[in-house]
């Protein structure tokens, strides 16, 4: 008994100590916060018509990337009707990626809930594990986090997009 609560008590310690080397992303003419689970995850701007914020992690977008995007819906779309349109519309012109044989997604709940997919493509000769979390911020609207992260470094990076996921918050 003495050794379980060893070992519980050491899990939150390295679990508090994860969250306390984070840092919160929050920015004045951007609606969301973010919380980053460590210091290398940093901010990016990328720009269209309009300058948006994404975050890599560490120095090589192959080691995790982010892309928050909000898309406005009709009252009765899903977060399975939103991954279906981006695979036929975006995902499926990606170099070796594979059709989604279910795409009902997995539930998920953070201070926002929704539902999560993942998939896989080629990019430069190497594996790319793609994952979008579909959070519902009411019946017209949705924010897709769309992380990418080389397929070996994924198992590493898992927990840490459910982090970001979970803490993502409107002000």
């Amino acid at each position: 008994m003495r050794k379980v609560f060893i070992i519980v008590t050491l899990i939150c310690l390295n679990s508090l100590n994860a969250v306390a080397q984070g840092w919160t992303f929050e920015r004045e003419g951007i609606e969301y916060v973010i919380e980053l689970p460590s210091a290398t995850w940093r901010v990016v701007s990328r720009v269209d018509l309009h300058e948006h914020v994404d975050f890599v992690n560490g120095k090589n977008e192959a080691n995790g990337y982010l892309r928050p995007t909000k898309i406005l819906v009709d009252v009765d779309t899903t977060a399975a009707n939103l991954f279906q349109k981006d695979e036929k519309w975006n995902l499926q012109h990606l170099p070796g990626y594979v059709l989604c044989s279910d795409c009902s997604g997995e539930a998920f709940r953070g201070h926002l809930s929704g539902a999560t997919f993942s998939y896989e493509y080629t990019s430069r000769g190497r594996t790319v594990s793609g994952r979008v979390y579909y959070l519902q911020i009411d019946k017209r609207t949705f924010y897709a986090l769309r992380f990418t992260v080389d397929q070996d470094k994924l198992r590493g990076l898992r927990e840490q997009m459910d982090f970001i996921a979970r803490s993502f918050r409107l002000k």
